[in-house]
């Protein structure tokens, strides 16, 4: 019963990181989303763009992230489905995932829908659990596809 309740916390503690990733992404809290992420990130994104997935340190990711959503006036991510392995001093978790774009437009072509899965694997460093890996399979996108070109409203 031991391991079993050890093995239900740590899971919690993993799904808080992923949670956490997500809500600092949305609020645009850079050092949060840093923070969650391990020193050396194998990050895929390859189903939405061209390439190879590379390998990244947590201060490129938010840079980058920062840069991209910079012109939006919101996004927000949603998680859920959510299965957790623990295999100490490692975790491996997958999630559905739904993130939405919103900038108001001109036009009033004001979201993109992005509508996916995530992968991610997560190592424990100095009591804390940290991501490693972060790869995002997206099933589809919908909405306006150049929204950050559109003229603002």
């Amino acid at each position: 019963m031991d391991r079993e309740l050890r093995d239900l916390v740590e899971k919690e503690r993993v799904a808080r990181v992923i949670h956490r990733l997500f809500s600092a992404t949305d609020a645009r809290d850079w050092a949060g989303v840093r923070a969650c992420f391990a020193e050396s990130v194998l990050f895929d994104m390859t189903s939405l763009a061209a390439g190879e997935p590379e390998r990244r340190s947590p201060e490129e990711i938010a840079a980058a992230w920062e840069a991209g959503l910079a012109p939006l006036d919101a996004v927000h991510h949603q998680t859920g489905n959510m299965a957790i392995e623990i295999t100490d001093p490692e975790a491996k978790a997958t999630c559905y995932g739904t993130a939405y774009h919103y900038r108001q437009t001109r036009f009033g072509r004001n979201t993109r829908v992005f509508v996916g899965s995530y992968d991610f694997h997560l190592r424990l460093e100095d009591g804390s659990w940290r991501i490693d890996l972060f790869r995002f399979r997206q099933k589809f996108i919908d909405g306006n596809l150049g929204l950050e070109k559109e003229p603002p409203a």
